[in-house]
């Protein structure tokens, strides 16, 4: 079985990320997958392809090999953010967002969180609001600002925008490409437009068992603005590669 590797990174002065070989049972025996460090990789392909599965088995959810090439385990360097939103009901959405220094025994940064809330585009009034009293959009922006408060060096996030209206989609987008700049990411997403704004490097699963195709990205440093003429040529392009990957 091939690896996936996680690739080293210098982030605020130390190393973070070494190689991270992973087993990859049920999704492919052939696959070989590199994700460049302090870079955004964004991974597509078609349902039921092992986007989603890729993912969870990098952040350690399902069984495999996990090794560093620095003796040292990647817990505690990766923050995920899944597909559904997992917010706890019995907190509202500020507890949600420090979840994490409440499961540590750590005195939470409530004024980062606050400001991380406001970044999403919550007000205050939403702020102690519960998951139940939010629509599936905050609960996503929410879920969204948890992820951004653990300050990761290695992010890894399944569809992080699905649920949200285009333009808010859009300044997500710019929001998150600007708090991870620096950071390894690897995001899952069905949106080519969304991956040709985003990425460093644009993979996408194709065939039985799934292989990571490589997909060119246009030029300039994400996000990259939605109305560049070299973005939406391409984004026919990778449309067009995605549909030869259903056939």
């Amino acid at each position: 079985m091939r690896p996936i590797l996680i690739g080293s990174e210098i982030y605020r002065g130390s190393t973070y990320g070494p190689k991270h070989p992973l087993a990859i049972p049920r999704v492919s025996t052939t696959l070989d997958l590199q994700v460049a460090g302090g870079r955004s990789t964004v991974l597509l392909g078609p349902s039921g392809s092992g986007k989603s599965t890729l993912l969870r088995l990098a952040a350690g959810l399902l069984p495999g090999v996990t090794l560093a090439d620095d003796g040292a385990p990647l817990a505690g360097r990766i923050a995920f953010m899944a597909q559904q939103d997992l917010l706890v009901p019995w907190r509202n959405a500020i507890g949600n967002v420090v979840m994490g220094a409440h499961l540590r025994g750590e005195t939470p940064d409530l004024e980062r969180a606050r400001a991380l809330l406001r970044d999403v585009g919550l007000n205050a009034a939403d702020w102690v609001k519960s998951p139940a009293q939010l629509s599936g959009g905050m609960r996503q922006r929410v879920a969204l600002a948890r992820t951004l408060m653990e300050d990761r060096p290695i992010v890894l996030m399944d569809e992080p925008f699905s649920a949200v209206d285009a333009p808010t989609r859009h300044r997500l987008q710019d929001l998150s490409a600007r708090l991870l700049a620096g950071r390894t990411v690897l995001l899952v997403t069905h949106d080519p437009l969304e991956a040709l704004r985003l990425a460093h490097r644009i993979l996408v699963l194709h065939g039985t068992p799934a292989v990571p195709v490589e997909h060119a990205v246009p030029d300039g440093a994400p996000p990259r603005p939605a109305r560049d003429p070299a973005l939406l040529a391409e984004q026919g392009a990778l449309l067009e590669r995605l549909a030869e990957a259903v056939s």
